[in-house]
């Protein structure tokens, strides 16, 4: 069952589709990656946000494992960082725990300093390594989504 809901997650985030992506996650689930720290609909909301955003994104994906309890996809991304108008092609391991065939607990890794010297140019290669710089991507990137967040609930 988990490799169905990997399958339809990502077949999905392919097409830009955040909403069938956040059909796959269980009402209480947690996602975190070096950007995003989530719970329960702030997870599908990312997703939404993201694949509303990403105009040129590509996606990859490869399911490395999964069963009923786990699974783990190694995926890339190449997209245009909105707030730069820099290229970046990210290459993230992801790993999942499910409960009732939904993903439960979702874990994008990937390195922060090649994401922000990609991303940031320069200032991101000097600081990427940060935990500075980490913290003011989490707060940007954060605003960004409850802005995502009170502008879907305003149209709704």
């Amino acid at each position: 069952m988990s490799r169905v809901t990997l399958e339809t997650f990502y077949s999905a985030f392919q097409r830009r589709d955040g909403a069938a992506m956040s059909r796959c996650y269980a009402p209480d689930a947690h996602f975190s990656d070096p950007a995003f720290e989530l719970h329960g609909a702030q997870c599908g909301a990312m997703w939404r946000m993201l694949s509303a955003r990403g105009k040129d994104l590509v996606i990859r994906y490869e399911i490395l494992s999964a069963d009923s309890a786990r699974g783990a996809v190694h995926w890339e991304a190449d997209y245009t960082f909105s707030q730069t108008k820099r290229f970046v092609k990210n290459k993230i391991e992801a790993s999942f725990e499910f409960r009732d065939g939904l993903i439960a607990r979702h874990i994008d890794t990937f390195p922060f300093r090649t994401w922000a010297a990609q991303a940031l140019g320069p200032m991101g290669s000097v600081l990427g390594g940060t935990q500075w710089l980490q913290n003011k991507v989490r707060s940007k990137a954060r605003l960004g989504l409850d802005a995502f967040i009170a502008n879907e609930s305003a149209a709704a």
